[in-house]
């Protein structure tokens, strides 16, 4: 169990250092160009993150929250640790749930408008901004819930 919780904390804190990332000055950047330059970038962020690497963290780190959440609950009477299932649980809902939920939608309908839309640009920034700050900070607790039900694990 300790491997898959390993490799879930891993992938967490890759999936959340890219959402950091743009948090942090990605998206800064891009408001720093031509609204045609910054439209025309996401687009392209859009189109090469869906990669083999990516996919795999991005879907195998939940897939990794979710055997620890059942694992932990089918092994209930033994140590209780809620740590792991809490920030398991997180990560499914920051990360994963709010970028499927909202992020993927706005990046849907941004790769539908005018490179020169300077309207649909700015709200497509503050939207996106707004949910990517919130998923980041999710994610940023739901690892450290990680980390700590990791250190209280018995070996």
């Amino acid at each position: 169990m300790i491997s898959v919780v390993v490799a879930m904390i891993t992938g967490a804190a890759l999936v959340t250092g890219l959402l950091f990332a743009f948090s942090n000055f990605v998206m800064a950047a891009l408001a720093d160009v031509s609204t045609e330059n910054a439209v025309e970038v996401m687009q392209r962020i859009n189109v090469r993150i869906i990669n083999p690497v990516f996919f795999l963290l991005f879907v195998g780190t939940p897939v990794l929250c979710l055997i620890v959440v059942i694992q932990t609950f089918l092994n209930a009477g033994e140590n209780l640790n809620l740590w792991l299932p809490v920030g398991a649980t997180l990560y499914l809902i920051g990360p994963l749930g709010i970028t499927l939920m909202f992020n993927v939608p706005l990046n849907d309908r941004l790769a539908k408008i005018e490179k020169s839309n300077a309207n649909e640009w700015e709200i497509y920034q503050v939207k996106w901004q707004r949910w990517n700050h919130l998923r980041t900070y999710i994610g940023i607790v739901s690892i450290v819930l990680m980390a700590v039900g990791l250190s209280t694990m018995s070996v």
